[in-house]
Order: structure tokens, then sequence, then C-alpha cells
């Protein structure tokens, strides 16, 4: 028998519960520089590239558990530093893991040690053609057989 079961290709977006829109857009944008990708009544889109950060206007928004998503940066240590001067909450010592505003909890990884390749088209669209991938990345990707050609 065949299994008929569809395959995970990737992550579209994540939707986050937010008390205000504008309130979220300057949490986030003191942080990380991004475009918008829409706006609606109650909802903003954040471009990631080819996949987005939705932030929803609720008022059901509350703090999370273990509950996470983790978002890649060029710059891990960085913003911890920035995220740390300006007394946001973390939530792991073990991990890189913070609370915004209306607790979501966040984790921020690093682009270079994990094993998750942006399209060299999507990179070369957000001015990031200068982006690698650290040896055990790159080697972990190898035995996957997903290792970029040129170990970007």
């Amino acid at each position: 028998m065949t299994d008929v079961r569809p395959n995970l290709v990737g992550i579209n977006h994540v939707a986050l519960e937010v008390g205000d829109i504008e309130e979220a857009l300057a949490f986030y944008g003191r942080y990380f520089r991004f475009d918008l990708r829409g706006r609606g009544d109650h909802a903003v889109f954040i471009d990631i590239g080819d996949q987005f950060l939705a932030l929803m206007q609720s008022d059901r928004a509350g703090a999370d558990g273990i509950r996470h998503f983790g978002l890649v940066v060029d710059d891990r240590d960085g913003l911890r530093a920035r995220m740390e001067a300006d007394g946001v909450t973390f939530v792991s010592d073990q991990r890189f893991d913070f609370l915004d505003p209306w607790g979501n909890r966040v984790e921020i990884v690093e682009y270079a040690d994990i094993q998750f390749v942006k399209a060299r088209e999507v990179l070369n669209n957000m001015g990031r053609t200068d982006l690698h991938k650290s040896p055990r990345a790159l080697s972990e990707l190898r035995d996957k057989g997903i290792a970029p050609e040129d170990d970007w």
C-alpha cells in the first residue's frame, strides 16, 4: 500500500497574537530589520524572504510555556547583547529564548549553525549573499544530502 500522506515541505508563516499591532511593530522593529509584506485591519505581515511572520491583534494574547518558535538571524550575539541591555525577559539559560511583551516565546538561532538553507535566489533578494554555514552545519547538511553546492 502506498503512503498517501503529504510531505511537510516547509513553514510558510507563523502567526503570533499580540495586544497591539503598532506596539508589536515597534518592539520587533527595535531588534530586527524587516520589510512589511502587508497589513490588514488587525494584522501585519513581516517579510522573512520567502516566509513571513504574522502579528495578529488579539485580546487573548498571553504567555506561552514551552511552546515557541525559532527565528534565524545573522548576528545572534549582537542581538542578545541589545536585548539584555534593554531588559528583555529571557526564559532559558541553555538557549536564547525570550518573551515578547505579549508572552510569545521566541528562540533565536544563528543561520551559520543550523540545518536550514535559504535558496541562493532568496538570499540575493534579501541582499544577504554574504551568509555562510559553519563546518558543523555543513557536515550535518552533507550527511542528509542537502548541502549547498558551493558550501555557502
